[in-house]
């Protein structure tokens, strides 16, 4: 058995406990509640933990959202499309933010978005075409890739999550 880093795991859980309580601010969107703080998660997930951590925090955040009454069967295809892609570009090709930001954006939106529509006409029951989803998510994703430009940037320069997570050593505290 793999041995589990207690403090991704804490991370994880503190990042979608942020994600169901910013649920409450969604822009209704059709069939979908779009949430841009979902989106700012996935990529915090994707970029300081990894492709896998990241799908398994969104798959949690929409369960727990779906369970509350905060979103719909589409934040599955969705959120989970774009955290892998966001992740896997990130660790996979030489972790470039910029890449994390476009795989967000294009995982969610055209990705998630096309896989929404079974959910959509087999699942929930409405009537949708192919590509319906794709603005909607890419309108919601893009609110949460511009928030985590600024912040993700602060985070990565400032090496929050690194010391955190101890890839880095901390600072030396100076005596006063």
């Amino acid at each position: 058995m793999k041995n589990v880093n207690v403090k991704k795991l804490a991370l994880a859980g503190i990042l979608v406990a942020v994600g169901v309580v910013c649920s409450t601010f969604s822009i209704p969107v059709g069939a979908s509640k779009c949430a841009p703080a979902q989106h700012f998660i996935n990529i915090l997930g994707g970029v300081f933990l990894g492709p896998s951590y990241a799908v398994a925090m969104a798959f949690v955040t929409s369960l727990l959202r779906n369970l509350l009454g905060t979103g719909t069967l589409l934040a599955f295809p969705g959120s989970m499309c774009g955290a892998f892609l966001c992740g896997m570009l990130y660790k996979y090709a030489g972790r470039h933010l910029p890449l994390a930001y476009a795989g967000e954006l294009f995982g969610t939106s055209v990705i998630g978005g096309i896989l929404c529509y079974p959910v959509a006409t087999l699942l929930m029951g409405s009537e949708a075409a192919v590509f319906g989803f794709v603005l909607p998510f890419f309108v919601s994703s893009l609110g949460g890739t511009i928030l985590a430009v600024f912040l993700v940037t602060a985070a990565k320069k400032m090496k929050i999550f690194d010391i955190y997570l101890g890839n880095l050593e901390a600072p030396a505290r100076q005596k006063a």
